[in-house]
């Protein structure tokens, strides 16, 4: 089991939300109603582990230990939702979501296969950290720039830990697990190719709820991410292909084998799909 290991490696490094987070710092000259507007649409979303929580515990009945975990991961991540908010609840108590706009994220997501939604969340972790590296380089106010950059080491953590997982799943499904992580990377190392921000909380996963099926398209500014990381967090192709490069070296570390393009991991996954019979993907 993973579990004991990985909750007494978090617990080491937790943050404390009274003691660790610099609260005196607080500069009101530096928060503009446009960053605090932000703060509040990302508290939203981390809201949203709630639902995903629901999922993975529903699609992982068979695993145990990795349910186990849930525990860890949901508390940290609902600890930043919480963070955020009481940032505001402190400076902008204006802005502090509502239980209702809070509850609106909450919805069920449709059955996927547990090994995919691992690397989907995987590489939702590598880019979360990045993004909020970016937020606490964009931000003026030093409060929530300290709250960012605690919140990237936390997401950081989170997809070393998801790692943990990935290489147990290939150590007992084998060449189902590598279909299944190169599929997903592939597809969410592809950023640059796609219309949209490609993260979890941005992915449409209820068919029935369509087009209102993603926690984004939930929030009280649907429209808020986009804007976020193109017009305010400037989240640019430096930084995207960061995220790509990332994700490539974990791949080659975790497949032992060297991918130094999208390209040539898409072949590994054709590899892949060709060994366990398993329909080619369509192009991102």
């Amino acid at each position: 089991m993973l579990y004991p290991e990985l909750f007494k490696q978090l617990e080491a490094v937790r943050w404390n939300m009274e003691r660790d987070i610099p609260w005196d710092r607080f500069d009101p000259a530096q928060l503009s109603d446009e960053q605090a507007q932000t703060i509040k649409m990302n508290a939203i979303t981390e809201w949203a582990a709630l639902p995903a929580t629901e999922m993975f515990l529903r699609d992982n009945r068979d695993d145990s230990d990795f349910s186990a975990f849930m525990s860890v991961w949901f508390f940290e991540e609902q600890k930043h939702s919480l963070v955020l908010m009481e940032y505001l609840r402190r400076f902008r108590p204006d802005l502090v979501p509502t239980e209702q706009e809070l509850h609106e994220v909450r919805f069920e997501f449709d059955p996927a296969p547990a090994l995919e939604t691992l690397m989907l969340h995987f590489c939702g972790e590598i880019r979360l950290n990045h993004w909020y590296r970016r937020a606490a380089e964009w931000h003026t106010e030093p409060v929530i720039k300290a709250i960012y950059e605690t919140l990237a080491r936390d997401e950081a953590r989170h997809g070393g830990a998801y790692l943990r997982y990935m290489k147990q799943a290939m150590s007992r499904f084998g060449d189902e697990a590598r279909a299944a992580f190169a599929k997903v990377g592939v597809l969410m190392a592809s950023a640059r190719r796609t219309a949209q921000a490609l993260h979890p909380t941005n992915l449409h996963v209820n068919a029935k709820l369509f087009p209102r099926d993603t926690i984004q398209s939930r929030l009280p500014d649907p429209a808020w991410l986009e804007a976020w990381l193109d017009k305010q967090i400037q989240f640019d192709a430096v930084w995207e292909n960061k995220v790509v490069e990332r994700i490539l070296h974990n791949m080659s570390l975790l497949m032992e084998r060297s991918f130094a393009s999208v390209q040539e991991l898409n072949r590994f996954r054709k590899e892949m799909m060709a060994k366990v019979g398993t329909p080619p993907l369509a192009p991102a």
